[in-house]
């Protein structure tokens, strides 16, 4: 009888013995897609909360009164700059309306805590006129002020009005809806004349 020899080992067991033991991936990189949405949703929200936070949560009647302020020192400034009658007249009347809306608006804004003679200086940047002011000494510079200053202007007030509408539609207060109803219908028309301003006919 002869002795007994050793089994060899099969060659894939031998190779499944020598191989390195591969781990399995854990579950939260096993779901590669649903991790990067994750964090493509968190960096989204991030956002969303960093542009509002930029924007102040500013009261759409701080705007309102900002935007009239800054306004009415656009009309002052343009109003030793034009050279046609007729739109000098637009701009006197529009002075003249600015200047009663600020003071009629300023104690029904008061009683939602806006004062317009002591607004926040960054609600006052986010309606400066500085930008439409250059465009405006530029066109001084190139003697085309009256066309521009027009131009500026109707868009100036065609965003005060829509402005006032957005105003209209979310406030609850009575007092401030019958203040905007009359305001939208004086200026309108004030928009409309601007809008249909041009120096070769007037």
């Amino acid at each position: 009888m002869y002795p007994e020899t050793p089994t060899n080992p099969t060659p894939t067991d031998y190779l499944d013995q020598i191989a390195p033991q591969t781990q399995k991936s854990s579950s939260l990189f096993s779901s590669k897609p649903i991790m990067l949405g994750g964090i493509a949703i968190i960096i989204l929200l991030i956002i969303v909360i960093a542009l509002g936070s930029m924007s102040g949560g500013i009261k759409p009647t701080q705007r309102l009164a900002a935007r009239l302020t800054t306004t009415a020192g656009t009309v002052e400034y343009a109003a030793g700059n034009i050279k046609s009658s007729a739109l000098r007249a637009l701009n006197s009347d529009l002075k003249i309306y600015l200047t009663n809306t600020i003071r009629d608006i300023d104690p029904i804004l008061a009683k939602d805590g806006v004062k317009i003679s002591s607004l926040d200086k960054k609600i006052m940047a986010s309606e400066s006129n500085t930008d439409m002011l250059a465009r405006l000494e530029d066109a001084r510079l190139n003697v085309d002020f009256d066309n521009t200053y027009a131009r500026e202007m109707s868009y100036q007030l065609d965003m005060t009005l829509l402005l006032m509408k957005q105003i209209y539609t979310s406030t609850s207060s009575n007092s401030l809806k019958v203040f905007l109803t009359d305001a939208y219908a004086n200026l309108a028309p004030t928009q409309q004349l601007f809008a249909k301003f041009n120096s070769t006919t007037n």
